[in-house]
């Protein structure tokens, strides 16, 4: 409803408006512009100025703007999970899927060292991903610091994986790109073959479920990442065992 750029804008009079709407959206979104002058004790021109600000012509708009964000809250289901899994089986596992991994094996198998990268809830996974590597014998490292520096000669001879929902994360792709420079070879793991991450990779393993989202958060499954991750490793270990 509130982008961070108009949050930013407000003065202290705006402020305190947009703190009681966020409060009582559902109330606000059937008042007249006098009740809510009343209401957070500011004047109908300081609520005209914030309306205008937030892209609206009037209060009229920004209530209708209002209902229609209540009404896209109430309407998001939230799928149960054994859709998304079977989603997965149904569009992935009968797919080239074990190709991919075939590929992707060969090359950590000759990386001297493994790097995992994500931000987020890929990030979370990358640690997960390394921590599991390592278990299983292929000593790995991981990063989800978007801002982390990436400068060495350990690089010259290494594999990135690359994790990413939507492979679009600008970050992840700042990172892919140092990697590359310093010699690693990449494999990405995302929800597409059509993203970015996904197009300057050298190997792509796709899992193709639809993305969720419940309000500003992503809560796309990731069960199929952790049987990648986990699958990866254990075919890495089969190689060298």
């Amino acid at each position: 409803m509130f982008t961070n750029e108009e949050i930013a804008s407000f003065n202290a009079l705006e402020a305190s408006l947009y703190n009681y709407i966020s409060q009582n959206s559902e109330k606000v979104a059937y008042m007249r512009i006098r009740e809510l002058a009343d209401e957070t004790h500011v004047s109908t021109a300081t609520i005209l100025r914030f309306c205008r600000k937030n892209n609206c012509d009037g209060f009229s708009e920004f209530k209708v703007k209002l209902k229609l964000h209540l009404e896209k809250d109430k309407t998001t289901v939230v799928k149960p999970g054994q859709h998304s899994i079977t989603e997965f089986f149904e569009r992935t596992l009968t797919g080239n899927i074990d190709e991919k991994i075939h590929q992707a094996v060969s090359i950590v198998a000759k990386a001297e060292t493994v790097i995992f990268i994500g931000i987020g809830s890929s990030g979370i996974l990358a640690e997960y991903g390394a921590r599991y590597f390592s278990s299983l014998g292929k000593f790995s490292m991981y990063i989800k610091d978007p801002l982390f520096p990436i400068r060495t000669q350990l690089l010259n001879n290494s594999a990135t994986i690359a994790l990413s929902v939507s492979g679009e994360s600008n970050y992840t792709i700042t990172h892919i790109n140092q990697l590359k420079q310093e010699g690693s070879k990449i494999i990405s793991i995302t929800n597409s073959k059509h993203s970015t991450i996904a197009t300057i990779s050298d190997v792509n393993i796709p899992y193709y479920v639809t993305q969720e989202r419940y309000e500003n958060s992503d809560i796309t499954t990731q069960v199929p990442v952790v049987y990648i991750l986990e699958t990866l490793a254990r075919e890495l270990y089969k190689r060298n065992d």
